[in-house]
């Protein structure tokens, strides 16, 4: 495509919110495109892109720039060009903005950075050894799969539709889509925004990805049940679990963010989920009251989100080992204690967008450990990335004894 300067500025500018101010890459995009709605949606696409595949290899492009990454403009004009240069056909414009390329030089630094596996796969040092170190031989697989492109899954709402009605209803309006092996999930053919559409706005659908879809089942929650999400944000889980109790029951869904389960409220109107209650954890007396109250508890705890790379690029340049060791000692805190919330006989699951046996396998182990007889672990899942073109997330299902 020709490439406009308003649309090139665009890129920069988000680059410059995303690496200079520290906003998260979602809310940069957002943002940059409300203020710029003269652009069409091939530019839309073009911008959203760019910035994504930008952010997603950020190490590796300074590298092949030749200096250390900064948010400064005129720097960032000069990686947008390679980036432009090393994935598009025509490169970068013979613009002033791109003057200072040394286009004879791009090959020969991407291929020196080639020999550099942190490099290579664009990533912090500290995050690659930790992977290695953890994971294993796995994790440059895993790496090749969280630097690739998500595609957009949907589960169908249960309340509203199934699958094969909405794959109906999605062509009616221009948007082709491939059921999945998923109870409820289907792909799009083709990235396209969606949330504009007469199916989006009827409640037809939720977008989550097919490896958060197997979560919520694992709870096995039945209609009539009183279900508490204690980690609900903004709500994919706590609208799953409405679906499955077939709205019949009661599910309390709690947040330390209030701005969070204003957005699940709205989320739950459209999809006509009404057994939701949502309530802010102001306090800790908020957990105590509600000790020994749940059927059904979900623990979806804060993580590293490493599971999710693809999704979250920017996350990996704002992460770091002193932070994950700091949501472990959370994870653990939540585990002890929200799950007194539990009935006996109740169940619980625990789950992370992560990757890390630190922050999944070996946290439930330690909770069982420090609990002795009280829960038994019934079920443990492990989604690698890429795996069925799904995101990493990790899920334990445990059981209260009598």
């Amino acid at each position: 495509m020709s490439l406009h300067r308003p649309v090139a500025t665009a890129v920069v500018t988000a680059l410059s919110q995303i690496f200079g101010e520290g906003y998260h890459a979602d809310k940069v995009l957002e943002r940059v495109l409300k203020a710029n709605r003269q652009f069409g949606a091939r530019d839309r696409r073009f911008i959203a892109e760019s910035v994504y595949e930008i952010t997603r290899w950020w190490r590796y492009l300074w590298a092949v720039v030749g200096r250390e990454p900064t948010a400064d403009t005129y720097e960032l004009w000069k990686v947008f060009g390679t980036w432009l240069a090393l994935n598009t056909k025509e490169g970068a414009p013979p613009w002033k903005e791109f003057s200072s390329i040394d286009r004879n030089t791009i090959p020969r630094r991407a291929e020196e950075a080639k020999k550099n596996p942190a490099l290579l796969a664009s990533v912090p040092d500290w995050m690659f050894e930790r992977g290695q170190s953890e994971i294993g031989s796995s994790w440059t697989d895993y790496l090749a799969a969280l630097n690739e492109q998500a595609p957009v899954i949907l589960r169908a709402n249960r309340l509203r539709t199934d699958k094969e009605n909405l794959v109906k209803a999605l062509a009616l309006e221009g948007v082709e889509a491939d059921l999945l092996s998923l109870p409820d999930g289907l792909k799009l053919r083709e990235r396209k925004n969606i949330f504009g559409t007469d199916a989006f706005q009827k409640g037809l659908f939720e977008v989550q990805d097919g490896a958060s879809q197997q979560v919520a089942p694992m709870l096995d929650p039945q209609p009539g049940e009183r279900v508490i999400d204690a980690c609900a944000g903004a709500g994919g889980k706590t609208l799953h679990l409405a679906a499955l109790m077939k709205n019949k029951g009661k599910i309390l869904s709690l947040d330390i963010y209030d701005r969070k389960l204003e957005e699940l409220r709205k989320r739950a109107s459209r999809a006509g989920a009404d057994i939701i209650e949502t309530r802010a954890i102001e306090s800790s007396k908020v957990i105590k009251r509600l000790e020994e109250t749940a059927d059904r508890l979900l623990l979806d705890v804060p993580c590293s989100g490493l599971g999710v790379l693809r999704r979250n690029p920017d996350a990996k340049w704002k992460l770091s080992n002193e932070e994950i060791d700091r949501l472990r000692g959370i994870q653990m805190q939540i585990l002890e204690s929200y799950s007194k919330m539990v009935k006996p006989g109740g169940r619980m699951v625990y789950a992370t967008c992560s990757i890390l046996p630190s922050e999944n396998e070996r946290q439930v182990a330690e909770f069982l450990k420090k609990t002795g007889d009280v829960f038994e672990l019934l079920e443990e899942r492990k989604f690698a990335p890429g795996k069925d073109g799904f995101d990493g997330f990790y899920a334990a299902s445990m059981k209260k004894k009598i």
